[in-house]
């Protein structure tokens, strides 16, 4: 065999071996990718391989969730939300929402749960659940020297609470069975219903005079009181409605919802779970937290 014969046939092979490279190159490369995609569907579903979970909440809610004076974001909800990320070696991703945009944040996959004084009663069918963990009342409160005590002195006064907030529900959800009328007639009964994105400006459309009164979450209501000055508004003795908070999870997620109620399950037999509770209620100036913890019952 002559000199050109020989590069030639050396030449063929080289070639050969290169497309053989380039054949089983792609296979490699597709299962990276499906491996990516696998790690990417077990963090959403909520696995073992999840390493982040990220909690949807209201910035201006204490004492559940809220910004500090130093720019942190604290509170109740996300005390607890810590410890189950810490047992579950997760990262915990505190997210601050409009309130009045939390489904289209959690459709989106923005958020993996919304847990910031989120209630359940009247939603029970519309999330995943875990919960209730907390009962709560919704009230009214007034100006201290505007001299009304009942509710039914707010006959043809503006009222404003929070857009998307429960207390709104309460006011407007009209279920069909009568089970609503008494506040439905309230609610008709003032000048205004006013809706603003969140309670610190509820107060103070408030103190200004915009508004007569305010519907809103006895715990937010106790927090405001106390930083605000109970010398300068009173809350009317009898709630508007009383209801449950939990952890609402997208429609389906079982699997997450799960996991995460299995650890507060455990946070509850230690006693983690009372001590957090116990711990918030002296932190954030919220007494009354303490006694209105129901999970486990």
């Amino acid at each position: 065999m002559n000199r050109r014969k020989i590069l030639a046939l050396l030449s063929a092979a080289a070639v050969v071996g290169s497309l053989a490279a380039c054949g089983t190159s792609a296979p490699s490369s597709s299962a990276a990718s499906g491996s990516t995609s696998s790690t990417a569907a077990a963090s959403a579903s909520g696995s073992a391989e999840r390493t982040t979970f990220t909690v949807g909440f209201d910035a201006e809610y204490p004492p559940y969730g809220y910004k500090a004076d130093d720019g942190s974001y604290v509170g109740f909800d996300l005390d607890l939300a810590q410890e189950v990320c810490d047992r579950n070696g997760w990262e915990l991703v505190r997210q601050p929402i409009d309130w009045n945009s939390k489904d289209m944040e959690l459709d989106a996959g923005n958020i993996d749960c919304i847990w910031n004084g989120f209630t359940m009663t009247g939603r029970e069918d519309s999330y995943t659940w875990v919960g209730p963990y907390v009962n709560n009342s919704i009230v009214f409160v007034v100006n201290a020297d505007s001299g009304i005590t009942d509710a039914s002195e707010l006959a043809g006064r503006p009222v404003i609470t929070q857009s998307g907030s429960s207390a709104l529900t309460a006011l407007t959800d009209d279920p069909g069975d009568g089970s609503n009328n008494e506040n439905l007639t309230l609610a008709a009964s003032f000048s205004a219903l006013d809706e603003v994105p969140d309670y610190n400006t509820a107060f103070m459309n408030l103190e200004s005079g915009v508004d007569d009164a305010i519907a809103v979450d006895i715990g937010v209501a106790n927090y405001q009181l106390k930083t605000r000055g109970s010398d300068k508004f009173v809350m009317l003795e009898k709630p508007l409605s009383t209801e449950q908070y939990g952890i609402g999870f997208k429609k389906g997620n079982t699997e997450l919802a799960d996991q995460v109620k299995a650890t507060l399950d455990e946070m509850w037999a230690d006693g983690t779970f009372t001590k957090i509770a116990t711990a918030a209620a002296k932190n954030y100036d919220a007494p009354e937290l303490a006694g209105m913890i129901c999970y486990g019952e």
